[in-house]
């Protein structure tokens, strides 16, 4: 997770942080990046000195996934930044293989090339752990890329509420990837963008995502303030804790600012019914 340090440089002053504070920042904090990657207690809090040494994620009938040892005690360590951020952003080891899901390829297309490697720069100073996690398994098909190489993205200012938490929700904390239904191995992205409803299995039993859309029965009937508190604190108006996958152990370090964009983006999107 977030030094504590490093956080209180994102948060007291996000306009000066060094880019390994801002990469420490996203990865602990907005992309939760140890959600999959990092042991995890029974709390869901990982594990003390295992942050992003890999785990078992999930088994679907899709696949069985594996997050892998992403510290620089694993195969990432001889890779060059620009290999780590080309597997990170497109989905491509340096040996040509693809990664598979859940690691979200198609919106951390729109990763901003800044961002990208403030991320990879907070990766090469983690401490080594080390771990051996399997590859995880496919009963579906791969495809050969994701799209062309990407060229160059811009991280849209801070000063557009609507569009810088479009790209938090979207490329960096992929909230979208969670809370948008699938058709055909594919996000709905089009048709039903944040309408939720999607089931996931675990030790707690099955949790099904939410409806993130400003519908009646979603986001019409609480305030920006709760909303806000529901991603930051796991804790519903009535009490009631969120279930994982959600990453409230991280993003109870996202800023109130950028927890506030996002709130701000989902407000525009057209209302839907979960299905």
């Amino acid at each position: 997770m977030l030094s504590t340090a490093l956080l209180g440089a994102s948060q007291t002053d996000a306009d000066a942080e060094t880019p390994l504070e801002r990469g420490a920042y996203l990865v602990g904090a907005v992309a939760a990046c140890g959600n999959c990657h990092s042991p995890l207690g029974p709390d869901g809090v990982p594990v003390p000195d295992q942050e992003l040494a890999g785990r078992f994620v999930i088994k679907l009938p899709e696949f069985d996934a594996w997050a892998p040892n992403i510290t620089p005690a694993s195969r990432v360590a001889s890779w060059s930044d620009a290999e780590l951020a080309r597997a990170i952003r497109e989905g491509i080891r340096p040996d040509g293989s693809v990664i598979g899901p859940p690691m979200p390829i198609e919106l951390y297309r729109g990763i901003a090339d800044e961002d990208l490697m403030a991320i990879v720069a907070y990766l090469r100073t983690l401490p080594p752990v080390e771990n051996e996690v399997p590859r995880s398994t496919y009963n579906i098909p791969l495809p050969p890329s994701y799209g062309p190489p990407v060229v160059h993205i811009e991280r849209p200012s801070e000063d557009d509420p609507v569009a810088y938490g479009a790209y938090l929700a979207g490329p960096v904390a992929h909230c979208t990837e969670c809370h948008t239904p699938m058709i055909g191995g594919h996000f709905d992205f089009e048709n039903s963008m944040g309408a939720g409803g999607r089931e996931f299995p675990g030790p707690w039993g099955v949790s099904v995502s939410a409806n993130l859309t400003p519908a009646e029965h979603a986001l019409a009937r609480l305030s920006d303030a709760e909303v806000v508190d529901i991603i930051r604190t796991g804790q519903r108006p009535d009490g009631t804790r969120l279930l994982p996958p959600m990453g409230v152990a991280f993003y109870s370090e996202m800023t109130e600012r950028d927890a506030q964009a996002i709130v701000a983006w989902l407000r525009t999107l057209p209302p839907k019914s979960t299905p």
